[in-house]
């Protein structure tokens, strides 16, 4: 008997879902080789789901990480660079450098040498390579007779040191998590020679939610949900291609994610005229230089004016953050305390209009306060299994993944002993 098109149609969509889920499955649980695979034919597919807070994996269960992380190697938290800000995390990651080491000391910043100011969106000024030092692991595996591909990263739309990776795409946070899998296992799915050995992927779902909502929202579970889901799309493509005996995936988060209340708002028309400014960068690290030049005077309207923000001449930057005296440091800085938010008059009356009990989440805090760690998994055949870690320091992945693919990693700031446990 002929059934019905609908029913044809859901039966087909149920025969889809299930070989999809048995893919992730045969994937994820490993059937992988005994014996570890050599370096040569191994490949790396580094994922940031960026805002990933530390504690996401066991509050949200999101199944196909949650599989990933059993079978492979997790910490218990990534620790970024100060500011924990998604800029400089993410070109740490790729070169194992600190923020004063590869220049991205911020998001947003100035150059005494570099015309123009430095933001996320400013794609003129992103392209120049005067902004970005070190050696990115796609130039470094590139130089090294490898092929690389990045999906998403930054960094990865310059030529730095007159390289880029042989693919790469425009950001365009507008395009959907489905078609960044699908370009990645179309990369995937090309010849031996033509194949990246290095991917990366980008989601911001999960950031997104946690800046509009909070890190405790509905809405940052279902869009770690989400995002799971695509990652579980890529596992099932690795596994169609053919590629589930050479894939590793190092799964990373560039910070965490505080919540914020409008009773922790520092506002700073309370201490200074905005209009005297040029303001920088702003919560929860704040970027100041005078428009007269007088960073003294300045220096002194803001000093000790609130518990909860510390004011420092560049110079002054106590050393554990890293930063003082970088050049593309504001003359003055401002940092305030975890869960507090600097901002302006402007901005908490929109909020008080759109009535909104909280301003979300926000990020950028001292890269010792637990929310801010971020996520590490990292599974495939070249990896251990099983293995639990303390926290530790993002500066040393760059290594890590050179070890992985077996190529000579560039000077850098990571110590290789830090991760060589994990590598069977």
């Amino acid at each position: 008997m002929e059934l019905p098109s609908a029913c044809l149609n859901y039966t087909l969509a149920v025969i889809r879902r299930i070989a999809l889920g048995l893919l992730i499955a045969l994937a994820a649980l490993g059937c992988g080789p005994s014996q570890s695979l050599p370096a040569d034919r191994a490949i790396v597919i580094l994922i940031s789901i960026d805002g990933w807070r530390w504690d996401y994996l066991e509050r949200f269960s999101p199944p196909t990480l949650s599989r990933l992380a059993t079978e492979g190697v997790r910490a218990e938290g990534l620790i970024p660079q100060f500011p924990s800000k998604t800029f400089p995390n993410h070109y740490t990651i790729v070169t194992g450098l600190t923020l004063a080491h590869h220049g991205i000391v911020s998001n947003n910043m100035q150059a005494p040498d570099i015309p123009g100011t430095f933001s996320m969106s400013n794609r003129d000024v992103l392209a120049d390579p005067r902004w970005w030092g070190g050696d990115p692991i796609w130039n470094t595996a590139e130089r090294q007779g490898k092929v690389a591909a990045a999906m998403f990263w930054p960094g990865s739309e310059t030529r730095i040191g007159g390289r880029q990776a042989t693919f790469w795409r425009d950001f365009d946070d507008d395009l959907p998590n489905h078609e960044r899998v699908s370009q990645l296992i179309e990369w995937l799915k090309l010849p031996e020679g033509k194949r990246p050995s290095f991917l990366t992927l980008y989601f911001s779902d999960v950031d997104n939610a946690g800046h509009r909502w909070g890190p405790d929202s509905e809405q940052a579970r279902e869009a770690a949900l989400r995002v799971d889901r695509s990652v579980g799309e890529l596992v099932a493509g690795v596994a169609s291609a053919g590629l589930t005996e050479r894939v590793n995936y190092v799964i990373v988060s560039d910070h965490g994610m505080a919540a914020l209340s409008l009773d922790r708002m520092i506002v700073v028309d309370d201490y200074l005229d905005p209009a005297t400014a040029e303001i920088v960068d702003w919560a929860p690290v704040l970027g100041l230089s005078p428009k007269d030049g007088d960073v003294e005077k300045m220096y002194a309207a803001l000093k000790n004016q609130h518990p909860h923000l510390h004011v420092y001449r560049r110079d002054e930057i106590p050393a554990v953050y890293g930063l003082a005296g970088h050049p593309r440091v504001a003359p003055i800085v401002g940092i305030a305390d975890e869960g507090w938010y600097i901002t302006s008059k402007t901005e908490t009356d929109r909020w008080l209009q759109h009535e909104r009990n909280s301003p979300g989440g926000t990020h950028g805090y001292d890269a010792r306060a637990k929310s801010m760690q971020g996520l590490f998994i990292a599974s495939g055949p070249r990896l251990r299994r099983g293995l639990i870690l303390k926290p530790f320091e993002n500066i040393h992945l760059y290594n890590l993944m050179c070890a992985v693919i077996g190529i000579e990693p560039s000077k850098n700031d990571g110590d290789p002993a830090v991760t060589a446990g994990m590598l069977r």
